[in-house]
């Protein structure tokens, strides 16, 4: 019994890591799902998870599966990805049903961000705001410019939405000093050369965040208010961080895919079991997670729900599809492409895994 207690304590947290990815997907797939019904489009199928079907059911044109793998699932459409005569099929419907049933899935994903943030910050004592409450002793950035009741407005050009940005936009200097643009007494003040306390650590040089922000009481308006500020703070973060990623500034080995991301999520699911604390770090990840798939879809790369967005705008300039044998190369190599990636991340989530 008790060795069957340890494997469990161990196993729970990643079934838990790996369901929640099945939601995800799960998610996502309702939206195409959702709008392809209402638009009236035969779905031939709607499956959620990958690999062989443990459940099915016909009902009206649709097949419901249940499949054997949490880890996805997909909306199989009449005229998705070839031609067809029939009058309910994808292919015969108006442009702008056609991107709102491709684009459901993404919004889907960035809503459900919305909702897990909301709850976590319902969840808060008090709700970071973008507004200096004090300085820690001897603070540098107060000796270069900043003051009490400064509200932070931008940093290096980038719009402060909420408290997350501050310190996300600060991880991003090497050298710890910045232009900040602060409301004080009601004007906009613009600083320069703003310089922050660095130490440098393993390699990386780090930021002492060394004044403390003004937090409000959670009440609904600011809960729902914020809720959209840090998922736009996400957002923008996971676009900052695909800016870096082309530029150079982080390799593919700084990447975490599949494999990396169960097994943080399920460190810190098997942690929130022992404080709220730890319970609102994990729904944190889980939105930033929820978010992240939703841009990412939303990118208008081959194989991906943006690259059929990008030739829906196409379809909608010209007035007419372009050859879906031609798109279907496109979204083949594409996914060749993808799938590549997602090998060589795998690949390197297990080394980390074997090294730690």
């Amino acid at each position: 019994m008790v060795n069957f207690l340890e494997i469990w304590s161990k196993v729970w947290p990643f079934l838990v890591a790996i369901l929640f990815f099945g939601l995800l997907i799960s998610i996502h797939e309702l939206g195409h799902f959702t709008f392809a019904k209402l638009f009236k489009v035969k779905v031939n199928e709607f499956a959620l998870g990958m690999g062989p079907a443990i459940f099915k059911k016909k009902k009206g044109d649709t097949t419901y599966a249940l499949r054997l793998l949490p880890i996805g699932g997909y909306v199989s459409m009449e005229g998705e990805d070839e031609e067809s005569t029939d009058e309910n099929a994808f292919n015969r419907k108006k442009v702008w049903q056609k991107i709102i049933i491709v684009a459901a899935g993404a919004i889907m994903n960035l809503i459900l961000g919305v909702v897990i943030v909301a709850t976590c910050l319902s969840m808060e004592d008090l709700i970071g705001t973008n507004q200096i409450h004090s300085f820690e002793k001897n603070a540098v950035s107060q000796q270069s410019g900043l003051e009490v009741g400064d509200q932070i407005l931008e940093i290096n050009g980038h719009r402060v939405f909420s408290d997350m940005d501050i310190s996300f936009l600060m991880t991003r200097s090497e050298d710890g000093i910045y232009d900040m643009t602060v409301r004080r007494d009601g004007e906009k003040v613009e600083l320069s050369d703003v310089k922050f306390e660095t130490t440098v650590e393993q390699g990386y040089t780090l930021i002492k965040y060394d004044f403390i922000i003004r937090g409000v009481e959670p009440n609904f308006l600011n809960v729902v208010t914020n809720a959209f500020k840090q998922t736009a703070s996400i957002g923008r973060l996971v676009w900052l961080s695909l800016f870096d990623l082309v530029t150079g500034k982080f390799g593919l080995s700084d990447l975490s895919g599949p494999v990396g991301t169960v097994n943080i999520l399920a460190d810190i699911t098997s942690s929130a079991v022992e404080s709220r604390a730890n319970l609102i770090s994990a729904l944190t990840l889980m939105a930033f997670v929820s978010i992240n798939i939703g841009i990412f879809n939303l990118l208008p790369l081959p194989a991906l729900d943006g690259g059929r967005l990008f030739f829906l705008a196409v379809e909608g300039i010209r007035r007419k599809p372009i050859n879906p044998k031609y798109e279907g190369y496109v979204h083949g190599a594409g996914l060749v492409l993808l799938l590549l990636l997602m090998v060589v991340v795998t690949f390197n989530d297990i080394l980390n895994l074997i090294k730690n």
